[in-house]
């Protein structure tokens, strides 16, 4: 009997630690989204209502002359200045997710191989509003906590692509239509290639809770929280920095080639809708970057099926992003997502030359 009772207190015990723990990280996630997104973005809704701009584009000028080394740093200053807060607090909520939020409750939502939890993954990814860059630390956490493959990339994808913040600005600096071409395939994206990435990661098969003992934490370590906290963002910190800087680098010395300026005939082309998927695919931009780049390109002649297509590319994925969760995901599971992004990509500008 006073072993059942002991279990029974123990149990209570966890779970109150579970609700502290949940809390806390509610608690900063909502302070620090708030500070970084939810504030900065109402006051950007408002102004964009009334002026029909978020700014100029983060690429400049494009027709400029400059070496590679000093378009890598000019571009690479400017990105960073723009999402270091952002970043900081992408990282900062990966390494929470890993010595926070209780594993169990996180894989009874998020540890399926289901739709289901394909689309908690994509609907709780909405108040993030993060680029994918600083949404992939996020991703990292969650497959670090066994959260299924399809969860963790609906919630990554479902951060740049779905966000309301960016489907607002862009009804107001570029048009309904835009939206609603971004809402649908982003939805495609999030939800439907999110949930068939599962079919592609046969040995990253979910936990089934009920073969493990309710004492099971789920823990890699075990140990004071800050010990283990220090441990993941240390290890987050040291896997994403240096890939990361340089890769922004490398994109930022290559701009003025990925999107080069194009003859009035071919500005509306299949080819260059091709072209500017492949080159939005690998690009890194800031939250809702995207929208003063296509304004800027249209106003110089790009036709609106490239315009499209950079619509779903650019904020999708990067080559930074994809570097950020290499060791999270197997490389099949990383080949279809980025091969889905470049066909839907192409899909919505051929839709966008036709109904654009």
């Amino acid at each position: 009997m006073s072993q059942i009772n002991h279990s029974v207190q123990q149990g209570r015990s966890r779970n109150k630690e579970a609700i502290w723990a949940l809390v806390i990280f509610l608690i900063v996630a909502a302070a620090g989204l708030l500070y970084v997104k939810w504030w900065p973005y109402l006051q950007k809704a408002i102004s964009s209502s009334a002026t029909h701009t978020i700014g100029p584009s983060i690429l400049g000028d494009q027709s400029a002359s400059s070496s590679p080394w000093t378009s890598a740093w000019d571009y690479a200053k400017v990105y960073f200045l723009s999402v270091w807060k952002a970043a900081a607090l992408g990282i900062l909520l990966g390494s929470l997710i890993q010595v926070l939020l209780p594993s169990r409750w996180l894989l009874k939502v998020l540890g399926k191989t289901s739709f289901g939890s394909t689309v908690a993954g994509g609907l709780a990814s909405i108040p993030g509003m993060m680029c994918t860059c600083c949404a992939a630390p996020m991703a990292v956490g969650m497959r670090k906590k066994k959260v299924s493959i399809g969860a963790s990339i609906a919630f990554w994808l479902g951060n740049p692509t779905i966000n309301p913040a960016t489907l607002i600005f862009m009804t107001f600096v570029l048009s309904w239509k835009f939206t609603v071409l971004r809402l649908v395939f982003g939805l495609i994206l999030v939800f439907g290639v999110s949930y068939l990435a599962n079919r592609f990661a046969k040995d990253a098969e979910p936990v089934n809770l009920e073969d493990v003992p309710e004492s099971e934490t789920f823990e890699e370590e075990q140990g004071p929280f800050f010990t283990r906290w220090m441990k993941s963002l240390g290890t987050m910190l040291l896997h994403i920095g240096p890939a990361y800087i340089l890769s922004v680098l490398l994109l930022g010395a290559a701009r003025i080639w990925l999107f080069p300026q194009l003859s009035e005939t071919a500005s509306n082309s299949l080819f260059a809708i091709i072209g500017f998927a492949l080159a939005g695919m690998l690009f890194v931009i800031p939250t809702a970057a995207e929208i003063p780049i296509i304004q800027t390109f249209m106003l110089v002649g790009l036709g609106e099926g490239p315009a499209a297509a950079l619509l779903i590319t650019l904020p999708a994925l990067s080559l930074p992003s994809l570097l950020i969760v290499a060791r999270s995901y197997p490389k099949r599971v990383l080949g279809f997502v980025t091969a889905s992004v470049v066909v839907l990509g192409v899909l919505s500008g051929i839709a966008g030359m036709l109904f654009l």
